[in-house]
C-alpha cells in the first residue's frame, strides 16, 4: 500500500497527471516503441496504437489504480488488474518488461509535467508504478503456472481442421493441436491470442473468445473489419480472407477472467453483434451440464443474416428446460424484435448474474438498464474485445 507521504502527494497531483496521462501515455508509447520497434512485432497491436485506443485504456488504468489506491488503502485492487493480467499472459508477457516501460513512461511523465515533476512528485508516482507492477506479475505469475508455462512460453501451433461461415463477414475455424502436447483447459466465457505473421513481415496477435470445442479441438468465430486502409482489423481481415484447412496458426493459452460460474443463480447473457461467442461456449457448458439453470438470452444484430451463430444459440437455448431467447434486429425482421435492444421491458430473474460482451456503448447502456432493475453492480461482469477502456469507470 502507499507509503503516507506519497499519499498526500497523489492527493494533491492526481487531477494534474490525470488530465494530463493522455500526453504522457502518446509520448510514452512513441518513444518506446520508437527505440524498441521489435515490441510490435507479436506484442502491441499497431491498431491499436494507431487509433489511440491502447494509450487511453494505459491511462485509465493508471488513473483507476491510483484512485483504488486512495480510496481503499487497506485492499490491493486485484479486481481491478484481472482483466489487464489475463490479457498479459495471452500474450505473454514477461516480468523484465516492466522495467522497460517504467524507463519511458517516467520519462514521458517528466518531459510532460516539466517542472511540476518534482522529485517527490515522481518518487509517489514510481511507488504506484511499482505497487502496479507488482500486483500484476504476482497475478501473471499464477495464471502463468495455471496454465503450465512457468516460463512465460504460451504459444502452441495448432492446425486449422474446419472453415464454417457463419455470415458473409464471420467465419468459424474449428482448430486442433499441431502436437501431441497436453490441450490447456479453458473455461467457457474466456479467448485465445493468434498470432499472425502479416503481409509486411510484423506478426499480430488478436483475441477471439473459444466458442466451441469437441475433444480436444478447439472452435474460434472471426468476423472481419472494414478496416479503411487503418491497421484496424488486420487480423481478423487477414485470418477470414486466407485461414483454410492445414494452415497452422499459433495459439495462446485460454485467458480471461469472465467465464461461467458455478452453482445455480440464473443467469443473464446479453451480447451484441460478434460479442455473442464467449455466450455460445457458456451455452454450450450449461447444455452438456444438463443444467436445469435459469437462462435468460439477449441478443441485438443489425439483421438475421448478420447473426453469427443464430441458429447454433436457438438450438443450445431449445435444449435447455430453463433457457429463453429474445433476440432483436435492426432491419430484416427474422421473428424477432425490430430496432435496438430494449431491455425496459424484459423481466430480469430475481437473483441473477449477468454476463455483457458487445461494444462498449451498448454494454454501458444493458449494465444501466440491469442495476435499475435490481441486479447489484458485483454481478454484472463484461468482456471486451481489444483495450478496456471502460476500465474503472463501472
Amino acid at each position: 500500500m502507499l507509503s503516507t507521504e506519497s499519499e498526500a502527494t497523489i492527493r494533491a497531483t492526481i487531477p494534474v497527471v490525470a488530465a494530463s496521462l493522455d500526453t504522457i501515455t502518446a509520448r510514452f508509447y512513441g518513444t518506446m516503441l520508437g527505440d524498441h520497434p521489435e515490441l510490435l512485432d507479436g506484442m502491441f497491436n499497431r491498431g491499436n496504437q494507431a487509433s489511440g485506443e491502447q494509450r487511453r485504456a494505459l491511462a485509465g488504468s493508471i488513473a483507476a489504480f491510483a484512485t483504488a489506491l486512495l480510496d481503499h488503502p487497506d485492499e490491493r485492487p486485484d479486481a481491478l488488474l484481472s482483466r489487464i493480467a489475463h490479457k498479459h499472459v495471452s500474450l505473454g508477457v514477461t516480468e523484465d518488461q516492466y522495467a522497460v516501460v517504467h524507463k519511458y513512461l517516467f520519462g514521458a511523465i517528466a518531459h510532460t509535467l516539466g517542472d511540476a515533476a518534482t522529485p517527490d512528485v515522481v518518487s509517489a508516482w514510481d511507488e504506484v508504478y511499482w505497487l502496479m507492477a507488482g500486483a500484476l506479475t504476482a497475478l501473471e505469475a499464477r495464471l502463468y503456472d495455471g496454465a503450465g508455462c512457468a516460463d512465460r512460453d504460451v504459444w502452441r501451433p495448432w492446425r486449422v481442421a474446419e472453415r464454417r461461415e457463419q455470415t458473409p463477414d464471420t467465419v468459424s475455424l474449428t482448430l486442433e493441436p499441431a502436437t501431441d502436447d497436453p490441450v490447456p483447459a479453458f473455461l467457457p466465457g474466456q479467448y485465445v491470442s493468434v498470432r499472425v505473421r502479416m503481409p509486411d513481415g510484423v506478426h499480430q496477435a488478436r483475441q477471439y473468445s473459444l466458442s466451441g470445442w469437441d475433444g480436444r479441438r478447439r472452435r474460434i468465430t472471426v468476423k472481419r473489419l472494414r478496416a479503411g486502409g487503418t491497421p484496424a482489423g488486420e487480423v481478423s481481415t487477414l485470418l477470414h480472407a486466407a485461414a483454410a484447412p492445414g494452415d497452422t496458426l499459433m495459439v495462446s493459452v485460454p485467458a480471461g477472467d469472465v467465464s461461467l460460474p458455478g452453482g445455480d443463480r440464473p443467469l443473464v447473457l446479453v451480447s451484441a453483434g460478434i460479442g455473442c461467442t464467449p455466450m455460445v461456449a457458456m451455452l454450450h457448458r450449461l447444455v452438456e451440464q444438463q443444467s436445469t439453470r435459469q437462462v435468460l438470452v439477449l441478443h441485438a444484430d443489425r439483421a438475421p443474416a448478420e447473426h453469427a451463430h443464430r441458429d447454433e444459440t436457438a438450438a443450445l437455448v431449445g435444449t435447455l428446460p430453463g433457457a429463453s431467447l429474445r433476440v432483436w434486429y435492426e432491419t430484416g425482421g427474422g421473428g424477432a424484435d425490430h430496432g435496438r435492444m430494449d431491455l425496459s421491458g424484459v423481466a430480469v430473474p430475481e437473483g441473477a448474474e449477468a454476463y455483457l460482451c458487445g461494444p462498449p456503448p451498448f454494454m454501458r447502456d444493458a449494465r444501466t438498464r440491469l442495476l435499475d432493475a435490481g441486479v447489484p453492480a458485483r454481478r454484472v461482469h463484461y468482456e471486451v474485445f481489444g483495450p478496456d477502456l471502460w476500465l474503472g469507470a463501472v
